[in-house]
């Protein structure tokens, strides 16, 4: 019998990014969800980043979202670098520009690995990198009517 390690099944597969994508219409959970099904993952982590109605202890009514036309391309290589350092079985990030209320998803995104511990942190870098490296620009509006921009995410 062989160890658990020596089961495909406990490696990457072999095109693990199922989907990415940044959109103008609203953002499916469930899409997202679907993507990352593989059977022999057993954990699935998912992100779903919403509209709040605060920042900074300021009242949000709405923001918009922006990017730059290089931004699916930067989370596809984001993605790439994720599934080059878990064994990630399926991977899928969306991303949301254009308007958006208090409430709606701004991003989704989940990972499937052979185990939770690695979809936890796979995802958790997944979704951190996209922050910090995607050129997405997030622009507030407040209540007290002042505006405000937020680079990258």
């Amino acid at each position: 019998m062989a160890t658990t390690n020596d089961h495909p099944g406990e490696l990457a597969a072999p095109d693990p990014v199922k989907l990415i994508g940044i959109r103008e219409t609203p953002l499916s959970v469930d899409e997202v969800f679907r993507a990352v099904g593989d059977d022999a993952a057993g954990g699935t982590a998912l992100f779903v980043g919403t509209v709040r109605n605060h920042d900074g202890g300021t009242d949000v009514d709405r923001l918009g979202y922006s990017c730059h036309p290089s931004a699916e391309a930067e989370m596809r290589r984001i993605a790439e670098k994720v599934v080059a350092e878990f064994p990630v079985r399926a991977l899928a990030a969306l991303h949301r520009v254009g308007d958006l209320e208090v409430g709606d998803l701004a991003v989704v995104v989940a990972v499937s690995c052979p185990h939770r511990g690695e979809a936890f942190d796979a995802c958790r870098k997944l979704i951190d990198d996209l922050k910090h490296e995607v050129p997405i620009w997030k622009h507030q509006t407040f209540s007290d009517g002042t505006e405000e921009w937020v680079g990258a995410c």
